[in-house]
């Protein structure tokens, strides 16, 4: 593999004194964030599935083992990537499963919303086991997005029909609750604190689950009907938003209440992942440019890495030291580009 050019852009982890001077509520940037372009080639790498059919990879997630697992929505199966040979596995998750979301538990086992099972499913690792989680006999159909662990050990999930849910491990107890808005949860994660805030595609608004009640408190974004798709927390707890409908990258801070939001650079923007790596970096994946931008917030700098191939449709971002894992649903390739 040819060796990957470190970019300066990735710098230490930005510290608390760096946001002390936040806008009030609903201010805007107070100066545009500009962009650049990445040397794509010496910055991604990528590898087509070579399954014997579409998988309809939806997530992705970083293995303890070094691979990578996928959600493959179309054939019902967890994927695992080796990135050392390009060799692909699947694990069938049972009758009518479609995958949504899959992410990294505390126990090393990958996690799956799966909503045409209507469970959450536990793949061990690396046995290959499959147990499921379903939610309680008369829940309605959920359509079960994705899911984030809490600081106690519990998973948390959403679902896209209108619920929010916990699967409490040490029971295996699954609770669903009404969320508020209705329609539309969304993106969820958890803060270095192990809170849990998810976001309403519909509502366009996030929202803190309060973890004894599994009730959940709205915190409206400054821009009316975003389309608030994903979220995710940085080392200092504020709370990353990908805005769908406004093209917007916008930031909460919940200890003072403050906004700052940025615009996606180009034409016609829709971000729709989010994820912050582990030097606060914030990386959106926008479906309007076909393209991954990278954003340092100390510098208000977005970088742009092009897609090599039309119609990418990321629809999820996770990583780990050094790599961040990209899933291109329309292409069904999975991505990586190294930080270190």
């Amino acid at each position: 593999m040819p060796t990957i050019r470190r970019r300066a852009l990735l710098q230490a982890s930005l510290g608390a004194s760096a946001m002390a001077h936040l806008p009030t509520a609903g201010a805007q940037a107070a100066r545009p964030a500009s962009a650049t372009v990445a040397e794509a080639a010496a910055a991604m790498q990528s590898w087509p599935l070579r399954t014997p059919s579409r998988t309809g990879i939806h997530d992705a997630a970083p293995a303890p083992d070094g691979g990578v697992w996928f959600t493959a929505q179309r054939s019902g199966h967890l994927g695992w990537l080796d990135p050392k040979s390009g060799r692909t596995e699947l694990v069938a998750l049972g009758g009518g499963s479609a995958p949504h979301g899959v992410i990294a538990g505390p126990d090393g086992a990958a996690w799956i919303t799966d909503g045409g099972q209507q469970a959450i499913v536990r793949v061990g690792w690396p046995d290959r086991s499959v147990r499921l989680f379903r939610l309680p006999e008369g829940t309605r159909y959920a359509n079960l997005n994705t899911a984030a662990f809490d600081g106690d050990g519990d998973l948390w999930f959403t679902g896209q029909s209108g619920v929010v849910g916990k699967v409490a491990l040490k029971s295996g107890t699954v609770t669903v609750k009404d969320a508020p808005g209705g329609t539309g949860p969304y993106g969820i994660c958890a803060t270095p604190r192990g809170d849990i805030w998810w976001c309403s595609l519909a509502g366009s608004f996030i929202a803190r689950i309060d973890r004894r009640t599994g009730e959940s408190t709205v915190v409206q974004p400054p821009t009316p009907r975003q389309g608030a798709r994903r979220v995710w927390s940085d080392s200092q707890g504020h709370i990353w938003v990908s805005e769908w409908m406004s093209g917007n990258l916008s930031m909460h801070d919940p200890a003072s209440g403050r906004w700052r939001t940025w615009k996606l650079p180009g034409d016609g923007p829709r971000a729709y992942a989010v994820y912050v790596d582990d030097r606060d970096i914030a990386w959106v994946s926008d479906w309007g440019g076909n393209a991954m931008f990278s954003f340092d917030p100390r510098r208000e700098h977005f970088e742009r890495y092009p897609f090599a191939r039309e119609s990418a449709s990321v629809r999820q971002i996770l990583g780990r030291h050094g790599e961040v894992w990209i899933p291109e649903s329309g292409t069904e390739h999975l991505s990586v580009i190294r930080t270190a």
